[in-house]
């Protein structure tokens, strides 16, 4: 239990009884008090009640004042005309009692009566036409005429309806004046109603108020009772309420409950100060002291702030921050061991991992959403390489305080939390952004990242070629955790880099997809046999007048499990998980085994065209293992041409030149494959090594037609001029073989000659040839029908 805790329990009972005596002692002395003031205020607001209640009789009274001194009662009283009298002049009586009424809505009514008993006119201002005078005013009109009084008013209550004040009034009805007493039998009675709503309204409030009902009598009335009140409403007219018996102890019940609240409140507030002041001068100092090394043994705070006390509290302060300063030195110095990247000075993978868990936990339970950029160093090798590990290491701290900077910019302009920025391995990096998906944090990121490569990467005062591939991932809609989110961020990177690099692409399903299919593809490459799975289609290359002097080899698979892959599909996945070499031996080597075959169905002089990949001019034992095969198989070396693919020619590096130059010296023919797919350049046609240049079916599409005739005529004048023959891929239309035929080029291959045949095939679609071409000499067939059969 803490020392707050223990100070509440000692004083809080102490001073709650203390405001308990005080609050009895105030309610004894204040009950006479409530007492008398509910005495006084009832009193009061039966005062109220008689003025209102005065305040209708005056306005009755006025009312029929102000019409017996108008012009259509006196008019009715004198017309014989019982019919006109009824009709018209009651009409313009009701007018006139609407005009006189302050509110149309009213209840006010008029009656006529003459001598002894007789109703000659009743109207009544009410949402019933069919109204007749109550019966209580009929008896109250009869004790009238058999009174001696001239004038009255009275107060009426009629059966089932609300009550009345009704004025009453003899008139004489020739001068229309008060009669006197003798005459009284001859004269009419007039009398005026209205119903006292403001009265009723406040006795009901009354009522409600106190529980009791307002007693009305035409006998006196005196107070009953400690809390009570009268009030006289007219000459014989009293009222009286006297309130239920609890009414008076619900008040002092109220005052119960106040004091007791207010007890228990002045006890906490008072204890509360108290506290206060024990905490502040007591308990705080030594609270402090707890919570800073607490805060030090999770690893919140690095050191102990000295407590500016005196006495036990101040001595024990110094000599725990003297304890602890080593042990959080030495601590600080193991944590940033384990958790910063010695080369960067940023986290690494294990710091990141366990603060990218909390942040995605915190993320969940909020359901707010963060994203992972997986960052790779495009070509980082190439200059690691070349230009030494120094350079690369400072390329590599550089670019983490970068990072650091721009993203630190972009959170701090948008108030959003401190983003995590990580070196996982090598040349990868990794930022952890906690900030709503599509609200343009990323995207913003993302471009400044891409744009610290602008011109290349500028180390020690040298611009390196090196960019960066950013990998995407949303948490949670992307990936559930994170070894997930990293694998589809890392998927994405790769996908960057397939788009072109130095840029940056979102994970996605059809993404998922694919990097499945690739993994799977992947994991048959490992476990095949070629001799099981693979085989080769040859497809032939021919000159102008058809003949065959060349075929290229094609590599094909057909996987047990996923059916036939395409080579644009597991050929670049081989080149990246090194099983390029494997595939590549294999092709070397049945592509040659069938090269005897080839020349005796085309001629001896016919070439062998191998396709190899492109990560294999990096290997030292290629130009050894082609002179290896054309041992095992008796070939010369000028019967071989490698094809290399012409965006791999932009980057030949020292060892891969090195290559090609051992394979040339050694005889083979070199060939430029897919020209025109990349990056093709003028210049590469001038400086680069080989014998032929194979112009990429694409561009054959573009440049075969009649407007682009001299550009094409021109390319392959280029080529000439560097005594390299020119091979057009892609020729499936006869025009597009007369255009190449009129431009210059040297061979054609395409599905117009005949599309890749395994060797067998290839034996019987050159024997077909050999017949048609039999027919067409004896003139038995049309040339068209042999170019049909051709591309049977």
């Amino acid at each position: 239990m803490t020392l707050g805790k223990r100070a509440f329990l000692l004083i809080f009972p102490v001073v709650l009884a203390g405001y308990v005596v005080a609050a009895t002692l105030l309610y004894m002395s204040q009950s006479d008090s409530i007492r008398a003031l509910e005495r006084a205020r009832l009193w009061q607001q039966l005062g109220l009640l008689d003025a209102v209640f005065q305040n209708d009789v005056t306005q009755n009274r006025s009312l029929i004042y102000s019409l017996v001194e108008g012009t259509a009662v006196r008019l009715f009283v004198n017309e014989p005309d019982a019919s006109y009298r009824s009709n018209a002049i009651g009409v313009m009586m009701q007018q006139s009692i609407r005009s006189l009424s302050e509110d149309p809505t009213r209840f006010v009514s008029l009656t006529v009566i003459r001598p002894p008993l007789s109703i000659d006119y009743y109207y009544e201002n009410s949402d019933d036409p069919f109204a007749e005078i109550p019966k209580v005013q009929v008896e109250h009109a009869r004790r009238l005429f058999e009174s001696p009084k001239l004038s009255d008013w009275t107060y009426l209550k009629p059966e089932g309806a609300e009550p009345l004040i009704v004025h009453s009034e003899f008139l004489d009805q020739h001068t229309f004046n008060r009669p006197v007493s003798s005459a009284k039998a001859s004269s009419i009675l007039i009398q005026t109603a209205v119903r006292p709503r403001q009265f009723l309204e406040m006795k009901a409030k009354l009522e409600q108020e106190y529980g009791a009902e307002v007693e009305i009598s035409t006998h006196p009335l005196t107070a009953a009772g400690a809390v009570s009140a009268t009030a006289r409403l007219g000459p014989a007219l009293y009222a009286r309420l006297t309130p239920q018996q609890g009414h008076v102890e619900d008040k002092l019940t109220n005052l119960k409950a106040l004091l007791a609240v207010g007890a228990i409140g002045l006890s906490l507030f008072t204890i509360g100060l108290v506290l206060l002041l024990v905490r502040r001068f007591i308990t705080n100092p030594i609270a402090r002291l707890d919570r800073q090394l607490t805060d030090v043994m999770s690893g919140q705070r690095s050191e102990l702030m000295p407590v500016e006390e005196l006495g036990e509290i101040g001595r024990l302060s110094m000599n725990m921050k003297q304890l602890h300063d080593d042990a959080v030195e030495s601590f600080g110095l193991v944590r940033t061991a384990s958790w910063t990247d010695t080369l960067t000075g940023i986290s690494n993978r294990a710091h990141f991992n366990a603060r990218s868990t909390e942040i995605l936990e915190v993320a969940r339970a909020s359901s707010a959403g963060c994203t992972l950029l997986f960052i790779d160093v495009d070509n980082f090798k190439f200059v690691n390489d070349k230009y030494g590990h120094k350079v690369g290491d400072e390329l590599l701290t550089t670019l983490a305080a970068r990072l650091e900077m721009r993203v630190k910019a972009v959170t701090e302009r948008r108030v959003l939390p401190d983003a995590l920025v990580a070196r996982l391995s090598g040349d990868e990096f990794a930022i952890m952004v906690q900030s709503h998906p599509g609200d343009g944090t990323v995207s913003e990121i993302s471009e400044a990242i891409v744009r610290l490569f602008d011109g290349g990467f500028e180390v020690l005062e040298q611009s390196y070629p090196v960019t960066a591939s950013i990998g995407i991932a949303v948490f949670p809609e992307d990936a559930a955790d994170l070894p997930e989110l990293l694998a589809n961020a890392d998927a994405a990177m790769y996908q960057a880099k397939a788009q072109g690099k130095n840029g940056s692409a979102r994970y996605s399903r059809s993404l998922h997809e694919t990097r499945t299919r690739q993994r799977l593809i992947e994991e048959e490459l490992r476990a095949m046999n070629p001799d099981d799975e693979m085989h080769l289609v040859f497809m032939p290359i021919v000159d102008g007048r058809g003949k065959v002097t060349a075929c290229e080899a094609l590599l094909r698979w057909t996987s047990p499990l996923l059916g036939r892959v395409t080579p644009d599909e597991f050929i670049p996945i081989a080149e990246t998980t090194g099983l390029f070499s494997k595939i590549d031996s294999w092709v070397i080597d049945t592509a040659m085994a069938n090269c005897h075959r080839i020349k005796q169905l085309f001629g001896a002089e016919t070439i062998l065209c191998i396709n190899i990949s492109s990560a294999e001019l990096y290997n030292r034992s290629i130009a050894d293992r082609f002179s290896d095969a054309l041992a095992r198989h008796t070939l010369e070396a000028r019967s071989i041409e490698i094809e290399l693919t012409e965006t791999f020619a932009v980057k030949l590096g020292d060892q891969s030149q090195r290559n090609i130059d051992m394979l040339r010296s050694k005889g083979f023919r070199i060939s430029i494959d897919d020209f025109g797919a990349g990056y093709t350049s003028v210049q590469q046609i001038i400086d680069y090594p080989a014998e032929t240049i194979k112009l990429d079916r694409a561009l054959v599409e573009s440049l075969t037609n009649a407007a682009a005739l001299p550009t094409l005529r021109a390319l392959i004048a280029l080529c000439h001029a560097q005594d390299m023959q020119v091979v057009a891929e892609g020729v499936d239309t006869t025009d597009k073989m007369s255009l190449l035929a009129a431009a210059g080029c040297d061979l054609y291959q395409g599905y117009l000659i005949s599309e890749p045949r395994t060797v067998d095939d290839l034996g019987i679609w050159a024997m077909q040839r050999l017949l048609e071409q039999a027919r067409e000499n004896a003139g038995a067939k049309a040339p068209a029908k042999g170019r049909k059969s051709s591309r049977a």
